[in-house]
Parts: C-alpha cells; structure tokens; sequence
C-alpha cells in the first residue's frame, strides 16, 4: 500500500484543489523526499506530490524486487502500479489533469501506469528509466491501447549511464517511438542523474 502520510506535497491542503498534480516515483534505495528538488524548476502551476515507494530496500525503498536490471518480472510491477493507481484515485476528483515523473526504476513505474491507463495521464516523464518487458517479449497486450490513444512521453538519459542497460534504453525508445507521441532526449556526458540542461526540457514539456 501507498503510505497516505509519506506523501510529500507541494502545496497544502487548501490550495491543491483545481490545480493539476504531478505525481512523482523516485528511484530505488531511494524515499519520497528525493524528487521534491526538482520541484522549484517545474511549472509553478502544477502540484507535485511525491510518493514513497512500498517495499524497504536499503536505507530507502523499492517499487518492485530488481530482477534482471532493466528487466523485472512484470507481475510484480503491475501490483505495485495498482497501488499507485488506488492512491491516484483518491486524490483524483480534486485535479483537472494529472500527469507522471518519474527517475530510474521510478521511471519504469511511470510507463506501466501509463500502459494501465492510457488515456487517464496527461503525460508520463521517464528520466534514466526503461519500460517494462512483457511476458512474452518487448511489448504487452495493453500496448495496442496506447498506441491507439498516443499519450505524451518524456524520455530523458545520458549516454554515460552506468546503471540502466544500453540494451533496456534501446528497447524503451523504439517502445515510445512505436506507441506514444514522444519527445527523446540524450544528454552527452550525462551519468545515472538528472542535469540542469535536463530538467529545463523536462519543464518546458510539461508546461506545453
């Protein structure tokens, strides 16, 4: 379950109805607090609320078990993708349009929730993330309805990445490519992080 009180926002209670939410998923060994920083950069409109992940994991917290890097068993990233979805829902009513960011593994959550939903997000921002193999291969049966709907799509990574696969970054483009309107961004030099250079775009599509 999504720990309701672990929620960090951006906005207190009284000033959050109306306003667009975007729902941060921080990476693993990570915790709730992490992505709130980038929060100063984005559009000032929207509200961010940045959920802390339910599995422990080291000193901070996982989405799934790892598996395979770049590759985790599907099954239990869908559990976790409806848990997501349960806490979305219940803050849902309050927000005209809500949209997905997410870093590393939190990126790959991202892309699930927009493969569980297609037309329900406004976009889905994956930094330094992969999208999900299905059981049988690169794609899932729910691919079909996204690209029947071609939600927005920022993928962001750098091509010093140490962490993602190059395979699982190669697999994740040509998915976005073949199934979403997607804007794809290599940052030259760039490690497992996100860059200033980075983030700007990151707030230039979202506030498009």
């Amino acid at each position: 379950m999504i720990d309701r009180d672990a929620v960090q926002w951006t906005r207190d209670p009284s000033e959050r109805v109306g306003t667009p939410l975007l729902v941060a998923l921080h990476g693993v060994g990570s915790n709730e607090r992490d992505l709130l920083g980038l929060a100063p950069a984005l559009p000032p409109s929207w509200t961010v609320a940045s959920l802390r992940a339910p599995m422990p994991f080291g000193q901070g917290w996982s989405w799934y078990p790892l598996g395979t890097p770049g590759s985790p068993a599907p099954g239990p990233v869908d559990e976790s993708a409806a848990e997501v979805l349960a806490w979305i829902d219940s803050v849902a009513a309050e927000h005209p349009r809500i949209g997905l960011l997410g870093f590393s593994q939190g990126g790959s959550m991202a892309l699930q929730l927009l493969r569980a939903r297609p037309a329900a997000f406004a976009f889905a921002v994956s930094l330094s993330g992969f999208v999900v193999p299905g059981e049988s291969g690169v794609t899932d049966p729910r691919d079909e309805a996204v690209a029947a709907v071609r939600p927005r799509v920022f993928l962001g990574h750098g091509d010093l990445d140490p962490v993602i696969p190059g395979e699982a970054t190669a697999r994740t483009q040509a998915w976005a490519a073949a199934h979403t309107a997607v804007t794809d961004r290599t940052y030259a030099g760039l490690p497992h992080a996100v860059s200033a250079a980075e983030l700007a775009d990151v707030a230039a599509f979202i506030g498009a």
